[in-house]
């Protein structure tokens, strides 16, 4: 196993959008990259801790290598945003890739390169890369949001049309069953 942390906005959007690709066995919201330790949601809202939203990600890399769940990270999201996604507004909410390694470092380089050159988006890609930090994890109750919580405005507004999208495109990337 290998394992990711991203930060791509709201990590309620981001864990339901990479939760049911074949080879993840484990996302978790969290915090990373501030300066206090053990923040609380309340605290990292004020945008005075420095913390981005991450998941922290365990995957399989034989089934899902890190430059394709980058690649698919990196189109589920907008990365051209300073510390925003849509009306989701602060740097929490910074696009950001920590990286475990030197590998993951070059890899996470050559990826953002890769989508940056394809124009597959208007502008240009500020998300930071960056090495480990370490990951506070967030409340019991940002775990599975989405999944609980389908009906509430934010997830039906927000995290089911990134969801949809992440299906639609990547559809073979899904695990057995979660193809509905």
């Amino acid at each position: 196993m290998e394992k990711a942390v991203l930060g791509g906005g709201c990590f309620w959007c981001v864990e339901a959008v990479l939760k049911d690709l074949a080879g993840v066995h484990s996302v978790k919201p969290g915090y990373a990259g501030g300066h206090a330790d053990a923040p609380t949601y309340e605290q990292v809202c004020t945008k005075t801790t420095g913390h981005a939203e991450v998941v922290d990600i365990t995957f399989d890399p034989e089934i899902l290598s890190f430059a394709d769940l980058l690649r698919i990270f990196f189109v589920t999201h907008d990365p051209t945003t300073q510390d925003r996604q849509g009306n989701d507004v602060g740097p929490q909410y910074r696009s950001v890739i920590f990286c475990e390694n030197e590998a993951q470092m070059e890899t996470a380089r050559a990826v953002k390169a890769e989508i940056e050159a394809e124009k597959i988006w208007d502008a240009s890609i500020v998300t930071q890369i960056e090495p480990a930090a370490h990951i506070w994890p967030a409340e019991a109750y940002h775990e599975d949001y989405f999944a609980r919580n389908p009906a509430q405005p934010y997830c039906a507004a927000v995290i089911a049309p990134k969801v949809a999208k992440m299906r639609r495109h990547f559809s073979e990337r899904l695990k057995k069953g979660a193809e509905t």
